[in-house]
């Protein structure tokens, strides 16, 4: 392969791609609004090209992880082109490579299409703030944004624990420490019970996915932090289950209480393809704490009604995904058909569009 791994990525820029694959048997492969596409003229890739990819964007600690495990994840930039998070890993023998594009700048509440009440939670002095939502839907960009304006106008004391660190942030009004498990830190749960230690006021952890990260977070929002991490869920009440599904049965009473006393806020979110097919727009759930949400919370039978008490309390700013789906399809910024796979009742979605004269 004549063409070389900065040449690939600064024409996956320049196509406004989110993601690059590079696999064995195949031409290197863009994500553009969510669609892949083949690189036009470039052939298809072989197990040396792949290799002599990775002998360039590996860090040791990589190589490392690569030979014990057979898969990495890292960080990989250049002052030109920006960074992305690699995922390397091997198929049929072979190394295969997918590099995302991280956005060299926290984009604002705004730019990100985020709900306004977003700016204050991010402005609490304690308690837990989740982002939720499939790989691929923005919650890296969303924790960025709440970082960047915790940063620019509070003067505290961040401590962000990554794996990889993927947005830099500079000091600002706040001061802003950023530790990479592998590297500066063994685990993310060590990180943060050492973060409370350090006179940090904020604690942003790149994602909680075992009970000791989990433990480790709730336990710093209980001592009177503020927690901001990410989760692979798809709505609030999934979240919660999921949380309490990490600890052992005999603390998870436990779990609930401390979640139902500290957790400030969950959104959820996910990327959908525009009406005119050229980028994503963000859409949301969003649940804040309240006595109907505790109650919820604290009794495992009544977690799964959460989207009721969202349904129906868009005065305290709460939303379902439903409820902002019907939005974006009546401002024509999706279409229903994008909307549907999505919406927990697509009948009511259906008859909304019809009513405004919306092709289905």
């Amino acid at each position: 392969m004549e063409t070389g791994i900065e040449e690939l990525l600064q024409r996956a820029v320049s196509a406004g791609a989110s993601d690059l694959h590079l696999k064995v048997g195949s031409p290197p492969v863009v994500r553009v609004a969510g669609e892949l596409r083949r690189l036009h003229g470039v052939a298809s890739l072989r197990p040396d090209d792949t290799e002599a990819i990775a002998q360039v964007v590996f860090t040791q600690r990589a190589v490392k992880e690569f030979k014990e495990r057979g898969d990495a994840d890292f960080a990989f930039g250049r002052p030109d082109l920006g960074r992305f998070r690699v995922t390397a890993f091997r198929q049929r023998g072979s190394i295969s490579l997918v590099m995302r594009r991280v956005p060299s700048d926290s984009l604002n509440f705004e730019e990100l299409g985020l709900p306004p009440i977003l700016r204050r939670l991010a402005s609490e002095p304690k308690g837990l703030l989740l982002v939720t939502g499939p790989s691929g839907s923005g919650k890296t960009s969303t924790m960025s944004a709440m970082i960047d304006h915790i940063n620019s106008t509070k003067p505290v004391s961040i401590v962000t624990v990554e794996d990889p660190i993927e947005v830099l942030h500079p000091d600002k009004l706040a001061v802003v420490a950023q530790r990479e498990v592998g590297v500066d830190t063994a685990t993310f749960a060590e990180a943060i019970r050492r973060a409370v230690r350090q006179d940090a006021d904020v604690i942003a952890v790149s994602h909680i996915d075992d009970f000791e990260t989990a433990r480790a977070a709730i336990g710093a929002a209980e001592t009177g932090h503020l927690v901001i991490s990410s989760m692979h869920t798809v709505d609030p009440a999934d979240t919660i289950t999921r949380i309490v599904g990490y600890y052992p049965v005999s603390e998870q009473a436990l779990a609930r209480r401390q979640l139902a006393a500290h957790l400030r806020a969950i959104i959820s979110q996910r990327l959908l393809e525009t009406t005119d097919g050229g980028s994503r727009v963000l859409a949301t759930e969003l649940l804040t704490n309240n006595e109907r949400v505790r109650d919820r919370i604290l009794d495992g039978t009544l977690t799964s009604s959460l989207d009721e008490v969202l349904k129906e309390s868009e005065f305290s700013g709460m939303h379902t995904f439903d409820q902002n789906l019907q939005t974006l399809v009546l401002s024509r910024r999706i279409s229903v058909r994008s909307a549907l796979p999505h919406s927990r009742n697509p009948h009511e979605l259906r008859a909304r569009a019809l009513e405004a004269g919306l092709e289905l």
